[in-house]
């Protein structure tokens, strides 16, 4: 009777167990890929990315041709970027480098990493690694398309790069001067010095290297750097509060200066490239 009731029961589980097989592993009737893009491309329009990702997303898993899996790909990672779901639009462009490498998006997929990883940057007083991410990435993107219309716009991006850097030393720099931690203080304004020259606070660094060596009773290295900063900036504000320093009755002249606002107006380079690559 055991036997009879077990053979049963192996029966029974073999039998549920094929029938389990057979459900996963029934072939699903292919989804027409071209109707999947054009319902990602019209909830694109609406700005309704996140089902706009999803459409795409499926389009290329079905879609025969390998550039038309690209272009499916590419928007998918553009309707990330349009909900700021910045680390899968990252994931999602890598992925889409590695896979058509000789794609004819490859340029705006590096022009998106470039402005994802601008578009989380913070102030000087927050994480780095957003900067260095996002200098490295426009750093690459100019050395493969220099010639480019978007090269421009990503060279602009980098000079604020380049002064958030600077900012970044200058927040840390003046954070050692106000516990008294001389040498790091110095070795920050020095990287200002040597790295970012051409930003809006090397005049700032020059004064605060003088101030510092002066007060620490190193006046001729003090006097090296007013003597810098008197060659190239000898007008300025910064200047003359270094001047200050070695002629103490020296009275610092108060000008009211008229703040000009300089309207930059970029282009959409985005909206560009989304019309281009539809």
């Amino acid at each position: 009777m055991f036997l009879r009731l077990f053979s049963a029961t192996i029966i029974l589980l073999l039998i549920s167990c094929s029938k389990k097989d057979e459900v996963a592993y029934s072939p699903t009737s292919n989804k027409n890929p071209y109707e999947l893009y054009k319902e990602g491309l019209e909830a694109f329009d609406k700005n309704n990315f996140f089902y706009a990702n999803k459409k795409f997303s499926e389009a290329e898993l079905n879609f025969k041709k390998v550039d038309l899996a690209a272009k499916a790909a590419i928007m998918s990672s553009f309707s990330l970027y349009g909900i700021n779901f910045y680390i899968e639009a990252e994931e999602n462009l890598r992925r889409f480098l590695k896979t058509y490498p000789s794609d004819k998006n490859v340029l705006y997929a590096n022009y998106l990493l470039a402005i994802i990883y601008y578009e989380q940057i913070d102030d000087e007083t927050k994480d780095i690694q957003p900067l260095i991410k996002a200098d490295n990435q426009i750093d690459i993107f100019l050395t493969k398309y220099s010639e480019t219309d978007y090269a421009s716009d990503l060279k602009f991006k980098k000079d604020l790069i380049q002064n958030q850097l600077a900012a970044k030393e200058m927040y840390i720099a003046k954070y050692y001067i106000t516990i008294q931690k001389w040498v790091p203080a110095i070795n920050r304004l020095k990287n200002i010095v040597k790295k970012y020259e051409k930003t809006i606070f090397i005049e700032e660094a020059l004064h605060r290297l003088v101030e510092i060596h002066y007060h620490i009773g190193l006046k001729d290295e003090a006097k090296k750097y007013a003597n810098i900063l008197g060659y190239n900036y000898n007008s300025s504000a910064w200047y003359e509060q270094s001047y200050k320093i070695f002629n103490k009755n020296y009275d610092i002249r108060k000008i009211k200066s008229k703040k000009t606002k300089k309207e930059l107006k970029e282009k959409n380079f985005l909206k560009k490239i989304i019309k281009m690559i539809k």
